[in-house]
């Protein structure tokens, strides 16, 4: 009987891995869930087929699970995103941020557009040295109706934004809006493109870093935080 649970407990961590990109590791210092945020973020909106997506209807309950599990953790979240739904990347970075369980994200590749407030969601924030974030102001596909209304529509999409951006990094408003609304950085474009040392040093990010200082700290924050628990029980 434990050998049948075990194929499946094992069966379902390769499935894990195949769908969501994300699997279980489990040490003396921890048990670390790893969770990619990859491609275009789905929303209410089925993206074409030869698009690599990440389907926060998949993600939402997953983090829920995360959070309420006893035999996980923390949580490390690996980004190399476009972006993609506003909403959707929204809902998902709230949850994380709403976590009391230590987390940790690693920028790698690219943290763009709304993978911005993924990757500051969590308690600690890394991006590696090759690694970009581009900061530009709300886009919006399909019908658009030319009224005031819509205009300030986008206004407070991006007011949302940017306050969820201030309040859970380093970076002043004034900052931000700045490298959103730059004119002189992108060829066709208005926003800036951060790499990894820009994105430290205008503390949009917390540390420049790979896997190994990622996973460093996050193990250093479930020591801390497992000794809180413990002291809080006693």
């Amino acid at each position: 009987m434990k050998d049948t649970n075990d194929a499946d407990l094992k069966k379902e961590e390769r499935e894990q891995v195949v769908e969501l990109g994300s699997d279980i590791t489990k040490s003396s210092a921890g048990n670390i869930y790893t969770l990619t945020i990859i491609g275009q973020v789905e929303g209410h909106q089925v993206a074409p087929d030869n698009v690599k997506t990440t389907k926060y209807e998949h993600v939402l309950p997953l983090l829920a699970g995360i959070e309420e599990s006893e035999d996980i953790d923390g949580l490390l979240l690996l980004l190399n995103t476009v972006g993609g739904d506003i909403e959707a990347g929204l809902a998902i970075a709230e949850m994380i941020a709403g976590m009391k369980k230590p987390t940790v994200s690693l920028v790698l590749g690219g943290g763009h557009s709304i993978g911005i407030p993924l990757a500051v969601c969590t308690k600690k924030s890394f991006i590696t040295p090759t690694a970009s974030m581009t900061v530009h102001p709300v886009r919006m596909t399909g019908l658009v109706v030319g009224a005031p209304q819509t205009f300030r529509y986008f206004q407070r999409i991006q007011e949302q934004i940017a306050d969820f951006v201030t309040t859970n990094s380093n970076i002043s408003r004034e900052d931000f809006e700045r490298y959103m609304m730059a004119t002189g950085e992108m060829a066709t474009d208005v926003g800036t493109i951060l790499y990894g040392k820009e994105a430290v040093s205008s503390g949009l990010i917390d540390r420049l870093g790979g896997l190994h200082d990622a996973l460093s700290a996050l193990q250093e924050m479930i020591g801390e935080h497992g000794r809180r628990k413990g002291e809080e029980s006693q």
